[in-house]
């Protein structure tokens, strides 16, 4: 009889995305370039909520101070980064078991065309990211009159 290998999905799906950057010759690890496909380090919890005039998004991020995070939008995509850093071992400081997560993060979501980019609102305490997305009405489309010449 054979050994017998644990598979690992999640290790060939990684294995799946290197290759894929390296033949189009993207580097994953390459600081402020980020390559097609990244990988963050941890991903922190979610929950988004909705009530009739705003869209509220809360990120679970103990352990972090609000300098930490970045929150940007983009075209259409409300984005959230940061980096929950490590606290190192010191000569007086052993460390026995690491449970938390820590690294780099990223989250994006596809905003809603009722969503007012210039509106959302950002408040940060203790360790939870709360972003207010206030609704707007639905734009009408614009007819422009074709001429033919």
């Amino acid at each position: 009889m054979g050994n017998l290998t644990r598979r690992n999905p999640m290790g060939e799906f990684e294995d799946m995305i290197d290759r894929y950057n390296r033949l189009f010759g993207l580097n994953r690890n390459a600081g402020e370039r980020e390559g097609l496909l990244t990988r963050s380090d941890w991903t922190p919890a979610v929950d988004i909520k909705e009530t009739d005039s705003a869209f509220t998004i809360e990120a679970e991020l103990p352990g972090m101070n609000k300098e930490d995070v970045k929150v940007t939008v983009h075209d259409g995509v409300l984005t959230i980064q940061g980096e929950r850093h490590k606290e190192e071992e010191s000569g007086d400081k052993k460390h026995h078991r690491i449970e938390r997560f820590y690294g780099r993060f990223t989250r994006r979501f596809t905003l809603p065309d009722n969503v007012d980019e210039a509106s959302i609102a950002a408040g940060f305490k203790d360790g939870l990211l709360t972003l207010t997305l206030t609704k707007q009405e639905p734009r009408e489309p614009k007819a422009i009159e074709v001429e033919v010449t």
